[in-house]
């Protein structure tokens, strides 16, 4: 099973993100888990969501509550991981259920020797930062003196360096790579077949919630293997 997740050094900040549509976790308390230690985790139930796998697990005769990208599970079956990010009184919209404490990760795997690995390149995570992007059929409105994402790849120089605001929602969703979290986000607008914009932050954000979020505009970061982004925003709260 392929690995996802980085789980170490990973620093939170309360979320910032405005409007009436936030981002369920704004006033939720996030703690960040840095421990350097595998833990061994046996799964005593696993719920599917569209985009999330949930895990119930135990570790030591302690229960808990993982959440990685939708992965076939089994219950019986044994998770490793390390790091992740812990969201405590989480509400999924989703399953219309509150989780007095869910820890975010990129991804669990059924071999600790995969843990031990470095995984500095973006290589680790072709799977998830390469898969095919779709246009929703999403219409935004924009945000108060804020831009649209065609706004912003059209006229990407004069944004260089500079934050911007933009309001839209969220169709993806990747935690714990490379030290950061990685959303995708669309709000209807294109500009010469360009549709979807790519942030990185230490916030955890949830598929199809329309958020208003402002960062850093950055241009041609590529972190090699492939994975060049031509627009890009940096730092999103």
């Amino acid at each position: 099973m392929k690995l996802f997740l980085i789980g170490i050094g990973i620093v939170l900040v309360m979320s910032n993100c405005e409007g009436q549509e936030q981002t369920q976790v704004q006033n939720q308390t996030q703690v960040a888990v840095n421990s350097l230690d595998i833990h061994k985790t046996t799964a005593l139930e696993v719920i599917q969501t569209t985009s999330y796998t949930y895990l119930r697990v135990k570790e030591n005769n302690i229960e808990s509550w993982l959440a990685v990208p939708k992965m076939e599970a089994k219950v019986g079956a044994t998770y490793y991981y390390k790091g992740g990010v812990e969201m405590k009184d989480f509400q999924s919209k989703e399953l219309g259920r509150n989780f007095e404490s869910v820890f975010f990760l990129g991804g669990v795997s059924t071999n600790p020797d995969a843990l031990e690995k470095p995984a500095q390149s973006a290589s680790s995570y072709t799977s998830t930062a390469k898969s095919t992007l779709v246009k929703r059929e999403i219409n935004v409105e924009s945000a108060k003196d804020g831009i649209t994402i065609a706004e912003l790849f059209s006229n990407k120089e004069k944004y260089e360096g500079k934050t911007v605001k933009i309001r839209a929602q969220v169709t993806k969703f990747n935690a714990a790579i490379m030290n950061k979290n990685w959303v995708h986000l669309q709000d209807g607008t294109e500009h010469n077949e360009k549709f979807d914009l790519v942030a990185t932050s230490t916030k955890v954000f949830t598929v199809g919630d329309v958020i208003t979020i402002t960062g850093r505009v950055a241009l041609n970061k590529d972190f090699g293997y492939g994975y060049l982004y031509e627009v890009m925003m940096e730092d999103a709260e």
